[in-house]
């Protein structure tokens, strides 16, 4: 029986090849912490005796989940980050550098079939450039920076073909949401999802972001997407499954079929097209996190808002992705259409997506967001309510005051 993708670039990590179910011990690529994990993990390295990280390189910490700090406890774990950081020589992003996902594909952490450990649950996302990455403990984060190594059990693997051609307007995000109502949160628990097909391989770099990131909303240990048609600046190896591969489960699906989507509360899986859920009143729009934060997704909004105003009653709040995204959002003038239709711009970085600060909703408010989780509280309010989608229809129900389809988009069955 022939190896899937996760299954081989797991055995190019170990000193055997290794099959689904096989707990293996693995060489890490890389790793990353952020301002939620990284004091935890920097108190258990120092627990276990740890006095130099095995590979200073190889680590990354991100200041982005509460950035800037938002009251003094969290500015002292801040600074225990960068004290840590300083003693060991290793790659600190500080306030305004951006989201920890956008950072660590944007300035080359993950490669293409590198096996990769983050301590956050959406590191799945490196999957869009064909690595195996996921989110560990902080404890077993640290373990990592101690010996370079850790203990992974090799998940089965289910395959997605996506075939055909999406209907104008459609995204990556109404493709992910779609997949999302079709699977459930625990539809593909411990297990990889394989992107594959004709439809995904004109997908820019950003929307494979997408498509990989909110893998874990389908309780996936990782996501990844199929590295043909991907462009990178520097050569890499296309990893391919074998043919004679034992999938979990094949899913077969034309995206032509697929209309914009939209997620109702309280939960990612509750899943409806939005000509179903049309005309519903909101008081705040986010345009941001590290499954939509990126300059297309700004794109996207500035063509709906170019030369309009936001809706009066709408509070319309944008987070980039990072800091390089914001300059480039500058210079070609994108910023100054959003600013000027009325959007607010804030630090590069997570911003309302975690509810720590910087646009916690009120009692009862509702809220059009481009994130990717939409649970009770999920922003810092469990009295308040949250629909998810794309950056297009968030920028058009900021328009209206209502959850609003582009006009532009034909993506909705007459």
């Amino acid at each position: 029986m022939g190896q899937t993708i996760i299954e081989k670039i797991i055995s190019n990590h170990t000193d055997h090849k290794v099959k689904e179910g096989e707990i293996a011990l693995v060489n890490v690529d890389g790793t990353m912490a952020t301002d939620t994990t990284a004091p935890l993990a920097i108190q258990a390295f120092k627990k276990m005796g740890g006095e130099k990280v095995w590979d200073p390189s190889r680590v990354s910490l991100v200041i982005d989940h509460a950035s800037p700090a938002p009251n003094q406890l969290i500015a002292n774990l801040h600074t225990i980050m960068r004290e840590f950081a300083n003693e060991q020589n290793i790659k600190l992003y500080d306030v305004g550098q951006g989201i920890c996902h956008q950072l660590m594909v944007e300035n080359k952490h993950v490669r293409p079939g590198d096996l990769f450990l983050g301590a956050d649950s959406h590191t799945c996302t490196y999957g869009a450039v064909g690595a195996f990455s996921t989110g560990v403990g902080s404890t077993d984060l640290a373990g990592v920076w101690l010996t370079g190594k850790t203990w992974v059990k090799v998940p089965s693997t289910i395959q997605i073909r996506l075939n055909g051609t999406f209907n104008p307007g459609v995204s990556a995000k109404d493709l992910v949401l779609y997949l999302v109502g079709k699977l459930g949160i625990e539809g593909a628990t411990y297990e990889a999802i394989e992107y594959t097909g004709d439809a995904i391989y004109d997908l820019s770099l950003s929307s494979r972001m997408t498509l990989a990131n909110m893998s874990i909303e389908m309780g996936a240990k990782a996501g990844l997407v199929d590295t043909k048609g991907l462009s990178l600046k520097e050569d890499f190896q296309h990893i391919e499954p074998d043919k004679d591969v034992n999938y979990s489960n094949v899913l077969e699906i034309d995206v032509a079929e697929i209309e914009k989507q939209i997620s109702i509360p309280h939960s990612p899986d509750k899943v409806k097209a939005i000509s179903e859920v049309n005309e519903v009143a909101i008081q705040q729009a986010f345009i941001g996190s590290c499954t939509n934060g990126r300059l297309e997704d700004l794109h996207a909004a500035a063509k709906v808002l170019k030369g309009k105003k936001v809706h009066d009653n709408v509070r319309f709040i944008i987070a980039p992705a990072s800091k390089k995204v914001l300059d480039q959002a500058v210079e070609d003038g994108t910023f100054q259409i959003l600013t000027k239709a009325g959007a607010n711009f804030i630090t590069s970085g997570c911003g309302p997506c975690v509810g720590t600060h910087l646009g916690v909703p009120g009692k009862g408010e509702t809220v059009i967001s481009s994130s990717n989780r939409n649970f009770p509280g999920r922003m810092g309010n469990r009295e308040s309510s949250i629909y998810l989608s794309s950056p297009d229809v968030v920028a058009a129900s900021a328009l209206r005051g209502k959850i609003t389809i582009p006009s532009y988009s034909k993506g909705v069955k007459n």
